[in-house]
C-alpha cells in the first residue's frame, strides 16, 4: 500500500487501523506478520514525508 501514491494523512489513518487491529487481537499469526510488514512500510513512508517537509521548511526559513 505504501508504494502507491498516498498522502501522509492516508498513511497515518491506515497505520492507526493496523495498530487498532493488533491491539484488539483481531489478527491471526499469518495476518499479524503481513500487517506488521505493511505498518513498517507505512512508518517509513511517513518518516520520509516528515523529513522532506522539515528540509523544505529549513530552506524557506534560511
Amino acid at each position: 500500500m505504501a508504494a502507491k501514491k498516498q498522502t501522509y494523512e492516508q498513511a497515518m489513518k491506515r497505520l492507526e487501523e493496523i495498530v487498532s487491529r493488533i491491539d484488539s487481537n483481531e489478527l491471526d499469526i499469518d495476518s499479524l506478520s503481513e500487517k506488521l510488514k505493511e505498518a513498517q512500510e507505512l512508518i517509513k513512508f511517513c518518516r520520509d514525508k516528515l523529513y522532506k517537509a522539515d528540509e523544505e521548511i529549513k530552506k524557506i526559513i534560511s
